[in-house]
């Protein structure tokens, strides 16, 4: 049946030629990939893409005026790291040189340039660089970008095969919707878009929020000479001990003390054991309180007990303080901050805490309502006005929200309007409707306790391993099926059923009562769900072949070569680093194999 093969290629069974692709197996078809953002995502995809994948042409774009992302944004005094920093680093660029357990922004912010030069991320950035809109281009197979120079105010048009955003969730700014914000007379002033200049000293000071950033901002402005501080709380917030403090113990350090001298770090240097030895008990510790999220577990409930006794502690003094930041829903709904001295500075006599709502933004202060519930007459209401010099907003972001710039995948819909209720992905990854856009650090991706930063490794690695499949395979587009998207947003749902974040609280994780921000499950369990893509749950389009009468999608096979035999090692599989060599008697006992879900 059919006929005997030709030089060129051969004739089907139904009399359509088909042709060798004349390309060794490794088919290094050229794509462009643009990524949007140099935060710790955008950096680590200008690392992994030119170390990992050929004939890639790639460039990223960064709207700030550096690299860093949250951590360029934010300036505010006390900002540092809530988790051991040594567990907030990429895996493969072990910082020895951290200042303290909890660095301060600007040492992250400034280890974040470090390794992008150091490992050649700084060539593809292009900082300033604003993407105004992506569109994708049915025809064409490419999503075409507009992009605005901010240094020279040049806008542009580009085209990418991939489009990857690495955003982040931390970048939208959220402000308070308070009638009369924009009357305010005085300095306003929000936690990511923080005035470095300004001069705090002898100033009325009003914060409206008690989240991560003001219990940071909050000890370190009391502390300001001649400050007033007015804070503005309505939620309640569990306090924690400082994440770190078992681990601290667990090395025979001070958890009082959480800074490292020259000596510790000179240490740490020079004796790559010991450093290993201090990361490896951060990252298993972190790990390991997995459980605490879990509704009734022991560790739960242990938690609970031990943030209670400690915040009734501090703040034994102040009933009225206890009544209104000590919550009824369990640690861990809102983030957990260890909060080092703000339970303290609450008790100094230069700061007033106000839970009444605010009601309205004068052009001198603030105004609240009071209830006064003893009062019979219908209007049982007061306002008091509290004068202050600037308004401080640490009110947070919008997260999971589609970028600021429009999106437009097939059809022309927009991602804002196809997350208008939820933002929907599969994996946290992908969205279908979107061809060729990939997601890092998007909605369901962050993590309550364990360790951010190798989740985003796993993320670039199923980013990369999509790429190289459209290149290999010689794929046009690829995205995920809508039905694989509904069933790993039915899955986020009846996971966090059992969890705390679905307690009554007001938390960034969620939209409404849905928990848009978190990874459903642990980082362990994110590393494995995220390590071998099921390719069956996406849905491909064939670069089209003008010289072939018909569709053959191994047409990628090529023309029987590899590159070895042209620039590469053509014995490459006996090298003593690409050998596996079985464990003599019982290969099983293998301790690599035995130490994580070694499956595939």
């Amino acid at each position: 049946m059919g006929e005997m093969p030709t030089v060129n290629g051969f004739t089907g069974r139904f009399g359509d030629k088909f042709t060798v692709k004349d390309t060794p197996v490794e088919n290094l078809r050229h794509l462009r990939v643009v990524v949007v953002g140099a935060g710790f995502s955008g950096i680590l995809a200008a690392i992994r893409i030119p170390e990992r994948l050929r004939n890639v042409e790639l460039v990223v774009y960064e709207k700030n005026e550096g690299v860093g992302g949250v951590w360029w944004l934010n300036k505010y005094p006390g900002v540092a790291c809530d988790i051991p920093s040594h567990s907030y680093q990429y895996s493969f660029a072990p910082n020895p040189n951290w200042s303290n357990l909890y660095a301060p922004g600007s040492e992250i912010q400034q280890y974040l340039q470090d390794v992008a030069e150091r490992f050649g991320a700084t060539r593809f950035i292009k900082t300033r660089h604003q993407v105004e809109h992506c569109a994708w281009d049915d025809v064409e197979k490419k999503w075409k970008i507009k992009v605005t120079n901010l240094s020279t105010g040049e806008t542009f048009q580009d085209a990418a095969n991939v489009l990857i955003t690495a955003r982040g969730q931390l970048n939208d700014i959220s402000w308070p919707n308070i009638p009369g914000l924009g009357t305010f007379q005085g300095k306003v002033m929000h936690s990511g878009e923080w005035d470095t200049s300004y001069d705090f000293r002898n100033k009325r000071i009003g914060i409206i929020g008690n989240g991560s950033s003001a219990i940071q901002i909050i000890p370190s402005l009391q502390k300001v000479e001649g400050a007033q501080l007015t804070c503005f709380m309505r939620s309640p917030t569990w306090i924690s001990s400082a994440f770190g403090d078992e681990g601290m113990i667990e090395l025979g350090l001070d958890p009082a003390n959480t800074a490292f001298s020259p000596e510790q770090r000179h240490k740490l240097t020079t004796d790559p054991p010991a450093l290993f030895k201090l990361r490896k008990v951060f990252e298993s510790g972190g790990n390991l309180i997995h459980d605490s999220t879990i509704r009734g577990t022991v560790m739960q409930q242990e938690f609970q007990t031990a943030f209670h006794r400690a915040m009734h502690a501090k703040l034994s003094t102040r009933p009225d303080l206890l009544k209104l930041l000590i919550p009824s829903f369990a640690p861990g709904c809102r983030r957990l901050t260890p909060g080092k001295g703000f339970l303290e500075s609450l008790l100094e006599p230069n700061v007033n805490v106000v839970s009444d709502p605010i009601c309205e933004i004068m052009p001198t202060g603030v105004s609240t309502i009071t209830n006064n519930n003893n009062n019979n007459n219908n209007n049982n209401t007061n306002k008091d006005h509290y004068p202050v010099d600037v308004l401080i907003c640490a009110t947070g972001y919008n997260v999971s929200s589609p970028p600021a710039f429009p999106v437009l995948g097939r059809g022309g819909l927009s991602l804002a309007a196809r997350w208008a209720d939820r933002a929907e992905t599969y994996l946290s990854l992908a969205v279908d409707g979107f061809p060729n856009m990939l997601l890092m650090f998007g909605p369901n991706s962050a993590i309550g306790f364990g360790s951010l930063t190798r989740i985003l490794e796993a993320e670039a690695d199923y980013a990369l391993a999509v790429v190289r499949k459209l290149q290999k395979e010689d794929y046009a587009s690829a995205e995920p099926r809508p039905e694989r998207v509904r069933d790993f947003m039915d899955y986020v749902d009846a996971y966090f059923e059992g969890t705390v974040y679905t307690d009554d609280c007001r938390s960034w994780y969620r939209r409404g009562n849905k928990v848009v921000g978190l990874w459903p499950g642990s980082t362990l369990h994110a590393l494995e769900a995220l390590r071998a893509p099921r390719w069956e749950d996406w849905v491909y389009e064939t670069v089209q072949d003008g010289n072939s009468g018909r569709e053959n999608r191994l047409r990628w096979l090529g023309n029987g070569r590899s590159v070895t035999q042209l620039s590469g090692d053509p014995s490459w599989y006996i090298n003593p680093d690409e050998v596996q060599v079985p464990l003599e008697g019982r290969p099983e006992e293998n301790a690599r194999f035995k130490a994580r879900p070694w499956c595939y």
